[in-house]
């Protein structure tokens, strides 16, 4: 009587791309969050203030060279709280990506040892960026009472322009933490890109600082609707949907081919980490 055999196939990329599997493994990426957080605090003097006086450095000194010096516009706001509330997700989206890109080389020890999906490993590196969002935004409000610049029924959208930075988040984060494993001197483009891209990225100057002919461009960039829909609904100004709209439709697509990537790449992880 012959025995029973058993096939071992590898999976299709329907099956891999199924979030069926990362939400079966919801405990781990919260495990691998909860310590990404434990870490990035511990054995640090100041704790989680580091995520309070980052931004508040940025903003004085944004403030002193293009408020003060440069003059940029500033909506009819004072250009501290104009900044900072850009700042606001432009640093969630920064770290994010800045923490996805590097997350699968720093546990290259669990990737080599032990099954998981691999995408764990980059949804969890996002949880700290989550936190520093948080007590972020807890900043602004406080700097905005003490401008006497009320909040309107708007800010409930925050949420809203925060889950689609998290999507451009981890379109970007999955292929560069794919590549990464790869070519390790990706580590050292990421800083550069990031530093170059939040310049062209309405921050530090409102989108009715480009002249009109230009201004189509900024739709182009997958971060300008978050940026700007979070600026507005901190101010109560109005929310330019177009670009939100433009840039949904691209971090959906930037969604689909990191994911693409991600899934292709994930099969020799362990064997070049």
């Amino acid at each position: 009587m012959s025995k029973p055999v058993t096939i071992i196939k590898p999976a299709s990329d329907a099956a891999r791309l199924s979030f069926h599997e990362i939400w079966k493994f919801r405990e781990l990426i919260s495990i691998l969050a909860m310590r990404d957080i434990k870490v990035r605090y511990k054995q640090t003097a100041l704790g989680v203030i580091w995520s309070v006086i980052q931004p508040l450095f940025l903003m004085l000194i944004f403030s002193l060279l293009f408020g003060r010096l440069a003059k940029i516009p500033s909506d009819g706001v004072p250009y501290p709280i104009f900044v900072f509330s850009g700042l606001l997700i432009w640093n969630f989206f920064s770290a994010g990506v800045s923490s996805c890109s590097n997350s699968l080389v720093g546990s290259a020890t669990m990737i080599s040892k032990v099954y998981f999906p691999r995408m764990a490993i980059p949804l969890a590196s996002v949880g700290v960026s989550l936190i520093d969002f948080s007590i972020s935004v807890l900043v602004l409000l406080a700097l905005m009472a003490f401008y006497a610049v009320m909040p309107t029924w708007q800010f409930l959208l925050i949420p809203l322009f925060a889950c689609g930075a998290f999507i451009s988040i981890l379109g970007i984060g999955l292929w560069l933490s794919a590549i990464t494993v790869t070519y390790r001197d990706f580590r050292y483009v990421v800083p550069f890109m990031l530093q170059l891209w939040m310049y062209i990225t309405p921050v530090i100057y409102p989108t009715s600082f480009i002249p009109a002919e230009f201004r189509w461009l900024t739709y182009l960039n997958p971060i300008t609707g978050w940026v700007s829909g979070t600026r507005s609904a901190f101010l109560g100004t109005q929310i330019d949907w177009i670009a939100c709209g433009c840039s949904l439709a691209l971090s959906l697509i930037m969604l689909s081919v990191g994911l693409r990537y991600f899934s292709n790449a994930e099969q020799r992880f362990a064997d070049v980490i």
